[in-house]
C-alpha cells in the first residue's frame, strides 16, 4: 500500500548568538501538556472516536452439506447404491465478519456473503458485550444483509451520508475485524482515500458482479467484510465489501457499496423484510456486439438492443421499439446486458427511469415505468 505522508508541525528554530533555540515550542510543551494533546487531534481522530463504538464483529455458525473424504475416490452414484450411504455429511461452519449498528434501537448492516445461511449469529461490542441476532433479511444483489438485537438500552449507531458524493482524492477511513483477531474489542482503523467510483467488478469466487463501487486504498482485509467506510465527518459513505488481492491480504483494492444505495437497501429489507425485485419491463435485449454494430450501421459497439418486447407492457407504453439500443439509463452510460441488468435493480416497480436510446442512428429520450411481474 502506498504510504502517507502529511506536514503534521512546522518549529520555527531562531539562531540567537549561533545556538539554534526552540525556547518556545519547549515551554508550551512544560506548560500546557493539554495543548499538546489537542494538537494531536485532527478530523480523522475526531471521526474514529465517534463511529468506533457502533462497529461490531459478527461471528456466525452454519450448517453445510459437504462432501465426505471416505468417498474421495468414488462418484456419488458407486456410493450411494453400492456402499448404500450418502456421500456427504453436515458440518457446522463458522465465519466472522464486520457489521456497524445504524439505530438506536439494534439494527445492524453487514455483508449478505458474511451471514448467508446462518443458523446462529452473533455480535460483539466494542466494550466487550455480547449478543445474539436474527437476520430481518438480505439482498443478494448488493451484498448486503440487515441484522437486529435487542438490548434493552439505546446504543450507539452512525448514519449513512446520503446527501453528498464521494469525492475522488479524499480521506476515507475503513473500520473492521481483519481475519476476526480482535473479538469484543474496540475495532481496527485503516486510513486512505477513495481511489475511484463508479467501479464495476465481479467475484472470482462466486461470480457475483458488484456495480458502482467505491475503490479505497485503506486497508481491507478478510474479516473487514461489512464494516463501514466513513468520511471525515464520521458519515458512513460505504459498506466495505469486497477486495482484490492476490493472496487473501489488502494490496490497496478495496471495494465498498455506496452510501445512498445501502440506505435504500438496508430501509426497504427494515420494512418489508427483502428487497422487491420483482421490475418488469416487457424488454428482450441482447448485448450489441461489433457485428451487431455493423448490421445496424452504428458507430461503434456497446449498449443494448431491444430485439422483442411484450404488447401492453412498460417497454410499449414508454414507446420503445425493436432495434432501439438502449445507450443510458438515469445517466449512467449502459455497455452490455449485464450493465442493463444491474442499473435496472436499483429500480422498484412504480418507478420511472429516464432512458436514452438510438433509433435509426438518432438519440432519443422515453420515460419507462417499472411493472411489477405477478
Amino acid at each position: 500500500m502506498r504510504a502517507l505522508f502529511g506536514l503534521v508541525g512546522l518549529t520555527l528554530l531562531v539562531s540567537v548568538g549561533g545556538v539554534a533555540q526552540n525556547a518556545t515550542a519547549q515551554n508550551v510543551r512544560a506548560s500546557d501538556p493539554s495543548r499538546v494533546a489537542q494538537s494531536r487531534q485532527t478530523a480523522i481522530t475526531r471521526a474514529v472516536e465517534a463511529v468506533s463504538p457502533a462497529v461490531v464483529t459478527v461471528n456466525v455458525e452454519e450448517t453445510m452439506r459437504v462432501r465426505d473424504p471416505r468417498f474421495e475416490a468414488y462418484d456419488d452414484a458407486y456410493v450411494r447404491y453400492f456402499l448404500r450411504q450418502s456421500p456427504y455429511r453436515e458440518e457446522r461452519v463458522q465465519g466472522t465478519g464486520s457489521g456497524f449498528v445504524v439505530s438506536s434501537d439494534g439494527y445492524v448492516v453487514t455483508n449478505e456473503h458474511v451471514v448467508g445461511a446462518a443458523d446462529e449469529i452473533e455480535v460483539l461490542f466494542p466494550d466487550g458485550r455480547s449478543m445474539s441476532a436474527t437476520q430481518v433479511g438480505s439482498d443478494e444483489a448488493t451484498d448486503l444483509a440487515v441484522l437486529k438485537v435487542e438490548s434493552g438500552e439505546a446504543l450507539p449507531h452512525v448514519e449513512f451520508d446520503t446527501t453528498s458524493s464521494p469525492v475522488v482524492g479524499e480521506w476515507v477511513i475503513a473500520f473492521g475485524n481483519p481475519f476476526g483477531l480482535f473479538e469484543a474489542s474496540q475495532p481496527s482503523v485503516s486510513v486512505g482515500v477513495v481511489s475511484a467510483t463508479g467501479r464495476d467488478l465481479r467475484a472470482e469466487e462466486d461470480g457475483r458482479l458488484y456495480r458502482d463501487m467505491i475503490q479505497t486504498d485503506a486497508a481491507v482485509n478478510q474479516g473487514n467484510s461489512g464494516g463501514p467506510l466513513v468520511n471525515a465527518e464520521g458519515k458512513v459513505m460505504g459498506v466495505n465489501t469486497a477486495i482484490y488481492s492476490g493472496g487473501g491480504g489488502s494490496i490497496g483494492l478495496g471495494f465498498a457499496v455506496p452510501a445512498e444505495r445501502a440506505a435504500r437497501i438496508v430501509s426497504e429489507i427494515q420494512e418489508r423484510g427483502a428487497v422487491d425485485r420483482s421490475y418488469y419491463t416487457g424488454l428482450a435485449t441482447v448485448s450489441v456486439t461489433p457485428r451487431i454494430a455493423q448490421a445496424l450501421d452504428l458507430e461503434r459497439s456497446g449498449g443494448v438492443l431491444v430485439h422483442d418486447f411484450d404488447f401492453e407492457s412498460p417497454a410499449a407504453a414508454a414507446g420503445l421499439q425493436i432495434y432501439d439500443v438502449i445507450t443510458e439509463i438515469e445517466g449512467t452510460p449502459i455497455e452490455t446486458r449485464e450493465d442493463y441488468i444491474a442499473r435496472i435493480y436499483d429500480f422498484r416497480p412504480g418507478d420511472t427511469v429516464r432512458m436514452r436510446v438510438l433509433r435509426d442512428g438518432e438519440p432519443k429520450e422515453v420515460q419507462l415505468t417499472i411493472g411489477r411481474r405477478e
